[in-house]
């Protein structure tokens, strides 16, 4: 393993132009001030640019009961950040001409051929009839497909995973759609994960082991997984909520920890990484989908997978996004994402974790925390605050 020092000297070189250091080194005191007011235990944040990495910190405890410090190489579970990366997987598949974002779900999972449309009627009696279109690819990485949450029985998929991904799959496509495809935006776990079987279907091999192959090694993300060794848990920061009294608790085993004898991982959030490896995904995609001599996608799928792709229908957690491919993409900069510009695209967390990218100010910044129970993790004041800086350090 790396040193601290050793793993901050190989990231920071040749980050590429010159940033104000001055904003960069308040970046630690901002997120000391969560973490004394009891609001966090610790905090990793990193920024870069396409050249490299300008600042990596960790402050506060990664274990509050054994004092364990918060690290640079601390492991987190990033929940709903995996959702991107199965995207990309996707978007891979159609750089091989395998699929089209505008292919009918149908054509690659024949288990979502013929679903209805469940409509209330006249008298308040729910109907079934054919919905306008079916369900398209492109309406899975938007969530703008209707499919509805996982039916009763099949909803432990979370916490027992005693399922294949090709069982939750056909359990998500039997479930009438909750509205026309493409004409509403609803934050759908089944609809990711389903893509997660659309990637197992085309390349012959399991999803994890697919973004194994394809992105993690590539990109040498080492410490990026849905299944930790002994030696990584060792790593993992315990996931903290709030008692009555507003004092920092360990959370309980949650929805998206790995179960003994799990039958497949979660595509919509099951992944671990840490700071370092999240930025060589991060750079890869600001370098429009290469990373030194290796290319993990096209630039024509980066530029489809980060535009807005949902019109005008309103989406996201926070004022002023449109969604694209896996990515949400800032289409007025306002609130939390005043800071960032026009068409940056990110993603955050169930536990507080945010990653957003900024092509316009050539920035990228992650925030790497885990709490339960943040009224909003998109619009916490910790991501605010962390954004603030950074692009504050960048500015020209």
């Amino acid at each position: 393993m790396l040193s601290r020092a050793l793993l901050c000297a190989a990231l920071c070189a040749s980050a590429g132009p010159a940033a104000d250091d001055g904003k960069l080194k308040e970046i630690p005191g901002a997120m000391q001030k969560f973490v004394d007011s009891g609001d966090l235990s610790g905090a990793v944040t990193l920024v870069g640019r396409k050249g490299g990495v300008l600042a990596l910190d960790a402050v506060g405890a990664r274990a509050l009961a054994s004092n364990a410090p918060m690290t640079k190489e601390t492991i987190f579970r990033i929940a709903s950040m995996t959702k991107p990366i199965t995207a990309l997987g996707i978007m891979i598949l159609m750089d091989e001409g395998k699929l089209n974002p505008d292919d009918d779900v149908a054509k690659h999972l024949p288990e979502f051929t013929g679903q209805r449309l469940l409509v209330p009627t006249e008298d308040g009696v729910q109907t079934l009839r054919k919905p306008a279109r079916p369900v398209k690819l492109r309406d899975l990485m938007t969530h703008t497909s209707g499919v509805a949450n996982y039916p009763f029985g099949v909803s432990d998929v979370y916490t027992k995973r005693n399922r294949t991904l090709a069982e939750t799959a056909l359990a998500t496509a039997l479930q009438p759609l909750t509205f026309e495809p493409g004409t509403k935006w609803s934050y759908s776990n089944p609809g990711i994960d389903a893509l997660g079987r659309v990637i197992e279907v085309h390349s012959g091999m399991s999803y994890e082991a697919f973004l194994q192959k394809r992105i993690f090694d590539p990109l040498g993300m080492k410490d990026t997984t849905f299944y930790p060794t002994k030696e990584q848990r060792a790593r993992v920061a315990v996931t903290y909520g709030k008692d009555k009294g507003g004092k920092l608790v360990a959370a309980p085993d949650t929805l998206l920890a790995v179960p003994e004898g799990a039958k497949h991982p979660v595509p919509a959030g099951g992944l671990y990484s840490t700071a370092p490896d999240l930025a060589k995904l991060y750079q890869m995609m600001l370098n429009k989908g290469t990373v030194g001599n290796a290319r993990i996608v096209s630039e024509k799928a980066v530029a489809e997978m980060t535009k807005v792709q949902t019109g005008d229908i309103k989406t996201g957690f926070v004022e002023g996004m449109g969604f694209g491919y896996g990515w949400a993409v800032v289409r007025e900069p306002k609130g939390v994402t005043a800071a960032l510009s026009a068409g940056s695209y990110g993603h955050g967390g169930a536990f507080g974790t945010q990653a957003w990218i900024d092509p316009a100010q050539d920035l990228f910044v992650v925030l790497l925390i885990q709490r339960t129970g943040l009224p909003n993790a998109d619009g916490s004041d910790v991501r605010r605050v962390l954004q603030e800086l950074a692009a504050a350090a960048v500015k020209k």
